[in-house]
């Protein structure tokens, strides 16, 4: 830890009230650039970041706000969640307003994060989330609805929605796992604090971390609340690698892993590739040749509503049944077969590490967080180098940096795959066997990007 580290979270700690003001500042331009874009003419082919509020939203949101995020993850843990976010700052204070009722037990299902990233992910290109206001109002204005009224029936001043609901807690939780800094908790300090004779402040842990006990930071929302308490919460620097490497074996579960494979690794790449796949085209004219073969026509008809399914016939963007279909079916498809292809090579360097532990291939599955992460910000990219070329911005450079942050993130999960197999194995020929198996993976991960980047 660093005196300039611990001087940090002491601010935050001091300047709480500030930071409310910010989270209500935020959470207006987040109101704006939601609503009012949704009550606007949809913009034509010359509108411009600068000169159509839609279009501006739309940068904010996909363009910059989402890839900034992301990176926030890595670089600072989930500070975003704790400073900036408007769903977290507003869950809390209708929380403090609400009804104040015992989290349910179905709630506590550790599978949620997991089932609301997917489902959201899906639902999200079913209506063309990236490109049509009235979408994103659907989308993201529904999690903030339902983080409301989470917040009003549930615990008080509390955020109930964030720790159990959030469609993207999941993978904050993994990416924060990454960051170089987090709030340490001093076991000893903690322990000498009950005899010490000054009054204990107690504190409000608005995302429901049992601080005491606290190791990683996957759930902790950096909001510096706790900084100082009991003189044993510090915020302090540590290795990028620690968390993953020496508490996964611990920290890692079931769920968190389905989230990396079937998740991110899968759906998530689904979504970001089915547009660009060339054999979607191809299974799409067989499976009509089909249909009209055996005089099947209904799933031709484009009756579907916006909210289901994208109709814009303005616009030219109109799915039919058919079209949300196999939609549907690409992404779920992608979700099993990428989630399967990479289980199998982690299952086998897994054992190759010793007898068989589940536990063990949950640890492994954390060091493809680095390259997952990476391909959701690859994914979100396209839609910034898309509305940089409509301002007339050159992007020859867009696919070169791709290639170094792809490269960066496998020689990352590489490097952490290598210290998870140095904790199990102290044989170095067992550990270069499990290293090449876990490289499976990431040639599978790298073939799939390289197919949408450069290939198709």
């Amino acid at each position: 830890m660093t005196p300039a580290m611990t001087a940090m979270g002491d601010w935050l700690q001091r300047h709480g009230r500030w930071i409310r003001l910010l989270q209500w500042v935020v959470l207006l331009f987040y109101g704006v650039l939601l609503i009012v874009p949704a009550l606007l003419p949809l913009p034509d082919a010359s509108s411009r970041v600068f000169t159509h509020l839609t279009v501006f939203s739309q940068f904010v949101f996909w363009g910059i706000g989402w890839p900034f995020v992301l990176l926030s993850m890595v670089l600072v843990g989930r500070a975003w969640c704790g400073v900036l976010c408007p769903e977290g700052a507003l869950s809390e204070w209708v929380s403090s307003k609400g009804r104040n009722r015992p989290i349910p037990r179905w709630m506590r299902w550790g599978g949620w994060p997991f089932v609301a990233f997917a489902g959201t992910t899906i639902y999200g290109q079913m209506v063309s989330v990236y490109q049509y206001p009235k979408a994103v109002l659907l989308v993201l204005g529904s999690s903030t609805l339902a983080a409301l009224v989470v917040g009003y029936l549930y615990a008080r001043e509390k955020r109930v929605w964030c720790k159990y609901l959030c469609p993207v807690n999941g993978v904050f939780g993994l990416l924060s796992k990454l960051a170089p800094m987090h709030y340490k908790v001093d076991a000893a300090a903690w322990r000498a604090s009950y005899h010490s004779p000054i009054r204990i402040r107690p504190i409000n842990c608005a995302p429901l971390v049992a601080i005491r006990k606290m190791e990683g930071s996957s759930d902790c929302h950096m909001c510096g609340r706790c900084s100082g308490h009991r003189d044993a919460i510090l915020l302090s620097t540590r290795s990028a690698n620690h968390e993953v490497v020496t508490l996964g074996e611990q920290l890692a579960s079931g769920w968190q892993t389905a989230l990396i494979l079937f998740g991110l690794l899968g759906i998530a790449m689904g979504a970001f590739q089915w547009t660009a796949n060339p054999h979607f085209i191809e299974v799409k004219h067989i499976v009509t040749e089909w249909l009209i073969d055996r005089n099947i026509m209904w799933p031709f008809n484009e009756n579907a509503p916006w909210w289901l399914l994208t109709h814009y016939p303005d616009q030219r963007a109109v799915f039919s049944w058919l079209d949300g279909s196999l939609l549907i079916g690409y992404l779920l498809g992608m979700g099993l077969s990428m989630g399967c292809g990479l289980a199998l090579p982690l299952a086998m360097a897994s054992r190759l590490l010793g007898p068989w532990q589940r536990q063990r291939f949950y640890h492994l599955s954390q060091a493809l967080i680095p390259i997952a992460g990476c391909g959701v910000l690859i994914g979100l990219s396209a839609v910034t180098v898309k509305l940089l070329k409509n301002e007339g911005i050159p992007v020859f450079w867009a696919n070169d940096v791709r290639f170094l942050l792809l490269a960066g993130a496998t020689l990352w999960s590489l490097w952490l795959a290598s210290g998870i197999c140095q904790h199990y194995a102290p044989s170095l020929r067992r550990r270069l066997f499990a290293t090449s198996a876990f490289c499976l993976a990431l040639a599978l991960i790298d073939y799939a990007w390289a197919l949408m980047l450069w290939v198709w």
